[in-house]
């Protein structure tokens, strides 16, 4: 009796963490795919970009728990996409997680794992009206975080730093207001604390939100 609930509990996990990956996966190709036009060529964004989702991966490979599967399946789906972009911009630093004591295969010309073809995943539809706090902007991209840590800010390759964005998760209602303060090569990421805010329990991809310009 006893053997027999140990492998459903294990079966159980399995199929948590399996459905975890596959939506980690897709949410870092929509994550990278969309809300990118111009900033796509910025240099500067693109590594900004890939620093901070190395750096991620290697927190949670330093102190891995229940989910970090998951979230690096996720975060390494992004790097392959940026070094793709980095690639036709014709981006060349050599870029890191600046994290101490990580592993020097996370460095952009060598990642971890083999790349992987995108995912081909429908864009979202651009949500139906804002929250009336603010202009609406980067209509019908998604949302994710940048691993980022300390209080909560953005990112933003297509705003300069200092603008304030408000970012309504439409599934749930909740939102947050942020003050861009790095550079990325999407339209908003937020940081962990301000992800935490808006997301839904065991998600890593806003699909729809409203993202506003405040001010």
């Amino acid at each position: 009796m006893r053997r027999y609930r140990r492998n459903s509990m294990s079966g159980r996990t399995r199929k948590m963490l399996i459905g975890g990956v596959a939506l980690a996966i897709a949410g870092g190709a929509v994550a990278v795919g969309t809300g990118v036009s111009s900033a796509a060529e910025n240099c500067v964004g693109l590594d900004q970009a890939l620093r901070n989702n190395l750096q991620f991966i290697a927190g949670q490979r330093a102190n891995p728990d229940a989910l970090s599967d998951a979230r690096i399946a996720n975060r390494q789906a992004v790097v392959d996409l940026i070094n793709q972009r980095r690639a036709v911009a014709g981006c060349t630093a050599d870029v890191a997680a600046s994290v101490p004591g990580a592993a020097a295969g996370s460095a952009a010309g060598s990642p971890t794992k083999p790349a992987k073809p995108p995912k081909t995943t429908a864009p979202a539809a651009p949500p139906a009206a804002g929250t009336g706090a603010g202009q609406v902007v980067c209509k019908g991209s998604t949302v994710t975080l940048s691993g980022e840590s300390g209080a909560p800010f953005a990112s933003s390759g297509t705003f300069p730093i200092g603008t304030v964005l408000k970012v309504t998760n439409l599934d749930n209602r909740k939102s947050t207001t942020v003050k861009v303060q790095t550079t990325s090569g999407s339209c908003v990421l937020l940081n962990n604390a301000a992800f935490e805010q808006v997301r839904e329990p065991g998600k890593f991809l806003i699909r729809h939100a409203v993202i506003e310009k405040i001010g």
